[in-house]
C-alpha cells in the first residue's frame, strides 16, 4: 500500500517519527531507530554537540542516508529563544525544517501558544518548514496554519507522561476540521495501543521518544510502535463498525430454513 506521510511536498514511508533523547546509549538508540522503521528522527539542537568534532555526538549514530533529521527547539521558553535555536540548527547544516517548541510551563511542559504562533510567523518568513508542537485547541491550530505551519502537532498528553491519548474528542475534532496540513500527535504515548488509538482517531502520524527510549527493551518497543502505527492507520482507512448498545449476531438468522 503506497500510503506516504506527505509534509510540505516531501513523502515519508513511515508515519512514525522518533526521537533521540533518554536512551541508555547511542548504540541502543541506533538499534531502536532501525527497528522502528521510521525515516524521520527529531534531534534537540540545544542538546547536541555541534562544534567540537573531537567529541562523540549522537549525530554520529544517525545514518543521514536513511533518516531525515528534524531539528527541534526543545528547552526554549520564549519565541526569541526558539527562533535563535532554529537558525542555529540550519546554520550548522542540520535542516531548514524545524519541530518548533516554545514551552510555557516548566512542570507540565505545555506550549506557550501565543509565542508559538509568533515564532512560526517569523521562521516561515525566513524559509523554514515549521512543524509546531501545540495543544489540542482548534483555534490555535487554525492560527498556526494561517501563520504558515507545514503541520499541526497536538499533544496527546503531557510530554514524557506515558498516559496515552487523554483528549480523544479534541483529536477527533482536529481531524475533522484540519485538512490543509498533516495532523501529527506529539507527546503522551506510553505503549503500542496508545499509538494505535492516535492513528485510529485519524492522526496522519505519531511522534514519540520516551515511550521507546525508556522501555525495558527499547528495540522491542520500537518494533511494537512500528506495527501499532501501521495497524492504526489501516484500521482508520478501513472504517470501523458503528458501536451498538445491543448484540448483533455474527451469523444472522434471517433466511435460515427452520
Amino acid at each position: 500500500m503506497n500510503d506516504q506521510l506527505v509534509i510540505n511536498g516531501r513523502g515519508f514511508n513511515s508515519r512514525l517519527i522518533v526521537g533521540t533523547g533518554k536512551y541508555r546509549s547511542f548504540q541502543e538508540m541506533a538499534r531502536a531507530h532501525a527497528a522502528s522503521g521510521a525515516d524521520m528522527v527529531t534531534v534537540a539542537v540545544r542538546r547536541v554537540n555541534l562544534t567540537d568534532k573531537s567529541k562523540e555526538s549522537l549525530l554520529d549514530y544517525i545514518d543521514r542516508s536513511k533518516f531525515f533529521i528534524l531539528p527541534n527547539t526543545a528547552g526554549c521558553y520564549t519565541a526569541d529563544e526558539a527562533i535563535r535555536t532554529a537558525r542555529l540548527g540550519r546554520e550548522v547544516g542540520l535542516s531548514e525544517w524545524v519541530k518548533l517548541e516554545v514551552i510555557g510551563d516548566q512542570q507540565t511542559l505545555f506550549p506557550d501558544t501565543q509565542a508559538l504562533i509568533e515564532a512560526t510567523k517569523v521562521l516561515v518568513k525566513e524559509g523554514f518548514v515549521v512543524l509546531p508542537y501545540t495543544n489540542d485547541d482548534l483555534i490555535v491550530a487554525r492560527r498556526l496554519i494561517d501563520a504558515g505551519a507545514a503541520a499541526v502537532m497536538p499533544l496527546g498528553a503531557p510530554i514524557g507522561s506515558g498516559m496515552g491519548i487523554q483528549n480523544e474528542a479534541n483529536i477527533r475534532i482536529l481531524r475533522e476540521r484540519i485538512t490543509e496540513v498533516p495532523l501529527i500527535v506529539d507527546a503522551g504515548v506510553g505503549t503500542a495501543s496508545d499509538a494505535t488509538v492516535a492513528m485510529e482517531l485519524g492522526a496522519d502520524g505519531v511522534l514519540m521518544n520516551t515511550a521507546i527510549a525508556e522501555a525495558q527493551d527499547a528495540v522491542l518497543m520500537a518494533e511494537a510502535m512500528r506495527d501499532a502505527v501501521t495497524a492504526g492507520r489501516k484500521a482508520f482507512l478501513a472504517g470501523r463498525i458503528q458501536k451498538k448498545l445491543y448484540a448483533s449476531a455474527s451469523s444472522p438468522l434471517s433466511g435460515v430454513v427452520r
